[in-house]
Parts: C-alpha cells; sequence; structure tokens
C-alpha cells in the first residue's frame, strides 16, 4: 500500500471513529506499528490529527488554520493570480469556484462581468457576490463545520450534475506531478472532484507555497489540469520540471 493511500485510510478511519489507537489501525490497514506511529507523526506534524498515548484522534479544529487566518496568508501573491484569473472569464460563461482563499480573491474581482454565472461551495464567496448585479450565483450546498469556509460531502453532486461549467477555478494544499492536487480534507476533496468533472476547462490557482507538497488526498492528477496560474515566487527548477511533462503554467508578476 503506498504512503498516500494509507494517510488517506487513516483519515477516512479517524473521520468515521474520531479516535483510534495504534493496535487498532494496525489490525485495520494490515502494517506494523512501526509503520503507523511514523503515519500518526507525519499527520501530526501537518496538523491533521493530534497523537494521545497510544494512538490519535481528530484535532479540535479539523485540519490547519481556520479560513480567515488562511486568506491573510501570502496575500499579495493571491491577488496577482486571480489577476491572471480573470483574463481568461468572458461574459456569459459558467464558471465553478472552490472555496479557497485564491477562488475568493478571485471573486471579489468578478463585478466588472456584464453577465456571470457562478457555481461555488464557497460560503465567504456566495456572500461577496450575492448582491452584485448581473452575477446569477448557484450555491452548493451540503455540511458546513465549525470554522470553515465551505460547504462538505456529497450533497451537492445532484446539483453539480446538472451544471455545464466552461471553467473551473480550484486551488490545493499541495501539488506534485505524481499526486496532482492534494488537499486535506476527504469531503471537500470529493466535492472538488466532481466540480472539475463539470467544466470543459480546468485551472488551478497555486501560490508558490503549495508546490511539491502533499496533502491526504489527491483531486486531479497533473495531466487532467489545462492550466496551472501561479505566482513569481515559485520554484524555477520545480516549474521547469512541470513544463517538461507537458503542463501548461502561466506566472504572474
Amino acid at each position: 500500500m503506498l504512503t498516500l493511500e494509507r494517510h488517506n485510510q487513516i483519515m477516512e478511519l479517524l473521520y468515521k471513529n474520531t479516535r483510534m489507537t495504534t493496535n487498532e489501525l494496525c489490525e485495520q490497514l494490515n502494517v506494523s506499528a512501526a509503520t503507523i506511529r511514523n503515519d500518526l507523526n507525519f499527520l501530526e506534524k501537518e496538523q491533521l490529527i493530534k497523537k494521545f498515548h497510544g494512538g490519535a484522534t481528530l484535532p479540535d479544529q479539523s485540519n490547519n488554520l481556520e479560513f480567515h487566518k488562511r486568506d491573510k496568508i501570502n496575500n499579495i501573491e493571491k491577488e496577482n493570480i486571480a489577476n491572471e484569473a480573470l483574463n481568461l472569464i468572458k461574459n456569459d460563461q459558467c464558471i465553478l469556484l472552490d472555496a479557497s482563499s485564491t477562488s475568493l480573491a478571485l471573486a471579489k474581482k468578478l463585478h466588472i462581468f456584464d453577465r456571470l454565472t457562478v457555481v461555488t461551495n464557497g460560503i465567504y464567496a456566495m456572500l461577496a457576490l450575492k448582491d452584485v448585479p448581473n452575477i446569477t450565483v448557484i450555491f452548493i450546498g451540503g455540511i458546513v463545520t465549525k470554522n470553515s469556509g465551505c460547504t462538505e460531502g456529497l450533497l451537492g453532486v445532484d446539483l453539480l450534475s446538472k451544471i455545464n461549467a466552461d471553467i473551473s477555478f480550484v486551488s490545493a494544499h499541495g501539488f506534485t506531478l505524481n499526486e496532482g492536487l492534494t488537499d486535506f480534507n476527504i469531503y471537500e476533496v470529493e466535492l472538488k472532484k466532481q466540480m472539475l468533472k463539470r467544466s470543459k476547462k480546468s485551472i488551478a490557482l497555486l501560490d508558490f507555497s503549495k508546490f511539491e507538497n502533499v496533502s491526504t488526498a489527491s483531486f486531479c492528477k497533473s495531466n487532467e489540469l489545462d492550466l496551472i496560474i501561479t505566482d513569481n515566487k515559485a520554484d524555477n527548477k520545480a516549474l521547469e520540471k512541470y513544463r517538461n511533462s507537458g503542463i501548461n503554467i502561466t506566472v504572474c508578476e
């Protein structure tokens, strides 16, 4: 079993059971205690879990920083990426936005269009757009958890199945060639997969900090992306490697 797959299964078990002992995880995954301990050390370092003596549990605030704290990280880069993404949108299109802070930066700029349909699971993106003239907002329903800026789960899949979008704009916790786009929240990841399926073009909005990082679950293979938009702080060697593998990348200034 691959390490990332094992991490995914550990997170699924913890979401289901809230807390589990090392022995219980060993039995479920059929691996040694040493392997599980290494996995738990990694997941705790990523702030995905909280270890206790002999096992692990979910932290009080799920995985990572609250949305408003994440929203303040790499602000200039996100604004530049959003400005670049804006050039790809045309009047009369239907676009999908995930609940990332970078997509929110883009959402706040969409008032310049005469007519646009925006489909999103981002609570703050929806609130930013709901009173903007000439923009139709379709909000994807689901479960809302504490300190979250999005809806989670697959309750919105039926709605998405009726959507034919021109472009999906998504971000991620990490990106690598092998794992593609990865994120920490398994339930939000499943919704992102469905969003990408319902659009003609898939565009990733990734600031420099996301490259060569891997999180809990993959939701889009690297070769399935039409474009990555990033900022000028991104590592040139990593970008060259991606481009040599056929990935289309735009670096904004």
